[in-house]
């Protein structure tokens, strides 16, 4: 009878879900107060007719919108509903009125106390009620007069006082000709459509006709012979169908018990998070209907949030970016909802597009939209999402900057002459100001307040921390931190170094966001115009925001040397770095990531020498990696330690005035300082490589106490070429070939009083043979080889005979015969080869040959 468009209909009459439900004590007790005012109505001008015929109707209204609000009113009213909510106690007690005078009238003679008595108590219900509902009204005055007189438990007060008032206004009125009235009230208020009615209905009449059809047809025509078995199978199918609708109707009231098994199994908690899965619980019995009983759709939670996104109703859009917020801070959800969104790129679209709405209205929707990217991003290609960059980019421009002008090149320009324009604004002054009072009262008076909570949830967002999880008792968080705290750029910039560490490709789409890349670089600036975020926020950004740099900075191939000069070409990126490593206020972390990015940064050779014309990075640098910690030191400052030393190393490489700068840095004996460093396994390889550059590029400055320290470390040195293997053969080998064109005379001493020379020489031999075919991760180990025997041959003859005794000419043939241009770098990211050497491997082979009479 009804289509499957015609929804409310088929919702009002045969809809399973919602038979029976727990109707509120408002809604009860003004549905008793209408009755009773239906009935003094009767009461007061007869029982005609017209009255009875205008009575049900006025029940009619009353009744369905407590049945059927969706029906009622549109869900897109939300302003009308609080409206009706607010005014509706009043209406209820002023309609009851005529009423309280009628009886008042009819027995004053008769029962002047009692009458005056019953006219009192109406008056003081009218009274208490029209104060409740002007407590509710948004006028300023009224909402701090309220709050100062009920304080944070306002909701509950009003709740009880009102429930109070409208229970005795419907008692004073019930008589003895009404009572069945009342009865009938509280019959119909567990109704949730008229479900039970229309089953009973069918039950009954088939169950009549059953009863007396041999009674109507017991004239038996030839003509109607198969009339009454035809009538007797359709009313046992309506009977049958009646009786159906009932089971299904009283199987509805037990559905809690999944959806409570529903929400424990999910870990929602508290009121909203509740509502989540009643509006899931609708949305798949929509699901079922819509689809065919043997290929039912498929639905589940997280496709319930996700459609809710598409939704066109704001409210729905944020409860399903809440409910995915909350799936993916949650294993095992999280892994089925990150599944789930990937898997549907039209969904991910719709999310992305969010972050790019800057109306007032839509804020928490940005938001949470915000927050849900930012836990998806590790798992996102947005080169699939055409524009996806710049939106996620437009969270970083909600920050106000301070528009400061440049006296040479912007001028005070006057205001342009606008006379028209002028007398056009002031003649619609007044109209739009009074149009802008009239909507303000109507805000005042038809949009009740928003009523406090008190509930702890509440208080512990704003104790516990942002990242942090919480365990407690089942009223746990209501809701995350309130919008109004978050930062939208934190949340872009986190974004931002989540795509750029899953997917290359994602780096790419960053760097080629027009601007992008030199908004981040502001971020880290000590001097911030940012006007309205707090200190605490600016320290989130500049972190976020060196994460994000030194993760593009370290990617690998052609396009990480493109990314690193796009990086290295803002003015301003070295400047802060070197305020950062300068400002002792800043923390571990903050030094770690600045010393990564100026690692990253110095594998370009001209942005090496930039790097050592401001000296405080430099000296920064040794600070942190010389400083002398305790056994007990923390990982923080070991990885501090680490990068610092790195950072060094690099700067170190092919440049000599980088390595003046460190030998001259005072308050340390750097050389003595690296050998030390030599004894520990955790800096040992950092140590060799700044000790060897130290020898290769700054060898004119060393003392001849510097070089009798460099000595004192060739035996561990030469240990450790024993056993080592890849790149720390490589770096151990560079030292040793330097300590002996340094200090030859103690290198032939150490290999005579040790019995390791012709041991020693085999072990170069054999890992010359060994790397014949260079890797990516030690590109040079063949370079450091040959130029050791070069060294040592060139130091002492005697070397030469030993090398050829060792098959040494064999291994440089074969070394002549394998050129590979990888050789030509010093190491490698990716397919990039950094830092190229001066002098060929091919030049090094020939002069070891010729030392050997080749």
């Amino acid at each position: 009878m009804f289509s499957r468009n015609n929804r409310l209909d088929y919702q009002l009459f045969f809809r399973s879900r919602g038979a029976f439900r727990s109707l509120g004590s408002n809604e009860l007790i003004l549905l008793i107060c209408f009755f009773n005012v239906l009935m003094g109505i009767i009461d007061i001008w007869g029982n005609h007719e017209i009255i009875v015929i205008l009575t049900l109707s006025v029940g009619i209204i009353v009744i369905g919108p407590i049945l059927c609000p969706e029906a009622a009113i549109p869900p897109m009213c939300d302003p009308l509903r609080g409206a009706i909510s607010l005014w509706c106690p009043m209406v209820a007690i002023l309609l009851l009125c005529p009423s309280v005078l009628h009886r008042v009238y009819e027995n004053f003679n008769s029962q002047r106390l009692g009458s005056i008595a019953y006219c009192t108590v109406y008056l003081l219900i009218f009274v208490v009620v029209l104060l409740l509902t002007i407590s509710r009204l948004r006028f300023p005055g009224i909402v701090k007069l309220a709050d100062c007189v009920l304080g944070s438990k306002i909701a509950l007060w009003h709740r009880f006082i009102l429930n109070s008032c409208l229970f005795a206004a419907s008692m004073i009125c019930v008589r003895s000709f009404n009572l069945a009235m009342v009865i009938i009230a509280l019959m119909i208020a567990p109704l949730g459509n008229l479900q039970i009615p229309a089953a009973a209905l069918r039950i009954g009449l088939a169950v009549w006709r059953l009863i007396v059809i041999r009674q109507d047809y017991k004239q038996n025509l030839e003509s109607k012979a198969n009339l009454e078995p035809s009538l007797i199978i359709f009313y046992v199918m309506v009977l049958g169908q009646g009786l159906l609708y009932i089971v299904a109707a009283t199987l509805e009231m037990f559905s809690f018990i999944l959806r409570r098994s529903l929400i424990h199994r999910v870990g929602f908690r508290g009121p909203s998070e509740v509502q989540y899965v009643n509006l899931y619980y609708a949305y798949a019995f929509d699901r079922c209907m819509e689809g065919s009983m043997l290929a039912p759709k498929k639905t589940s939670l997280i496709i319930f949030a996700m459609d809710s996104l598409k939704s066109d109703s704001p409210k729905m859009q944020l409860y399903g970016l809440k409910m995915l917020h909350k799936f993916l801070k949650k294993e095992p959800l999280k892994t089925k909802a990150t599944l789930e969104l990937t898997t549907y790129t039209k969904t991910v679209t719709c999310l992305i597009s969010m972050l790019g709405w800057t109306s007032e209205v839509d804020r928490d929707i940005r938001t949470f939209a915000a927050k849900v990217t930012a836990e998806l991003a590790d798992n996102l290609r947005v080169v699939q999402i055409p524009g996806a960059v710049q939106l996620i980019a437009s969270l970083l421009d909600t920050i106000h900057r301070e528009n400061i002008k440049n006296p040479f090149l912007d001028i005070g320009s006057p205001e342009p002459k606008q006379d028209n324009l002028i007398q056009r604004v002031s003649r619609n002054k007044q109209t739009s100001s009074l149009l802008k009072w009239l909507k303000q009262m109507a805000v005042y008076c038809l949009i009740p307040r928003e009523e406090p909570t008190t509930s702890m949830d509440e208080q512990n967002t704003h104790i516990l921390g942002y990242w942090r999880q919480t365990t407690e008792r089942p009223s746990v968080l209501e809701e995350e931190l309130l919008t109004g705290q978050d930062l939208l750029s934190v949340h872009g910039m986190f974004i931002l170094q989540k795509l750029a560490s899953f997917d290359l490709e994602n780096g790419i789409e960053i760097s080629r966001a027009t601007g992008l890349i030199s908004k981040i670089i502001e971020f880290t600036s000590n001097i911030t115009v940012m006007t309205n975020i707090s200190e605490t926020h600016k320290t989130l950004l500049k972190l976020s925001s060196l994460k994000l740099l030194a993760r593009l900075s370290s990617t690998k191939g052609r396009f990480g040397v493109t990314l690193r000069q796009n990086i290295t070409e803002h003015p301003f990126i070295l400047s802060n770095l070197a305020e950062i490593l300068d400002n002792r206020g800043s923390s571990h972390e903050l030094r770690e990531l600045t010393a990564e990015l100026l690692r990253n940064l110095a594998m370009e050779e001209n942005v090496k020498e930039e790097i050592g014309q401001i000296p405080v990075i430099i000296s920064r640098l040794m600070d942190a990696f010389l400083s002398q910690g305790t056994p007990s030191s923390a990982d923080s400052d070991h990885l501090l330690r680490m990068i610092s030393g790195q950072a060094l190393a690099v700067l170190a490489m092919e440049s000599a005035n980088n390595c003046l700068i460190m030998l001259a840095e005072p308050g340390y004996m750097f050389i003595k300082e690296l050998k030390l460093m030599i004894h520990s396994d955790k800096y040992r390889y950092v140590a060799s490589s700044l000790l060897r550059n130290m020898c290769v590029h700054a060898r004119s400055e060393l003392r001849n106490s510097d070089l009798k320290e460099i000595s004192y470390i060739l035996r561990e040195v030469l240990e450790g070429i024993m056993d080592a293997e890849g790149t720390e053969l490589e770096v151990l080998v560079g030292l040793s070939s330097q300590i002996c064109n340094a200090t030859p005379d103690d290198f032939a001493r150490e290999l005579e009083h040790g019995h390791v020379k012709d041991r020693f020489i085999k072990r170069l031999v054999h890992a010359l043979n060994s790397n014949m075919i260079p890797t990516a991760h030690c590109p040079g180990i063949r370079r450091v080889i040959v130029e050791h025997a070069i060294y040592m041959m060139e130091s002492n003859l005697v070397y030469t005979t030993c090398f050829k005794n060792c098959r040494m000419m064999e291994a440089l043939l074969m070394v002549e015969r394998k050129p590979s241009r990888a050789e030509n770098y010093r190491f490698f990211l990716g397919d990039a080869g950094l830092m190229k050497h001066s002098i060929p491997l091919s030049a090094l082979v020939a002069r070891a040959k010729e030392l050997m009479g080749h």
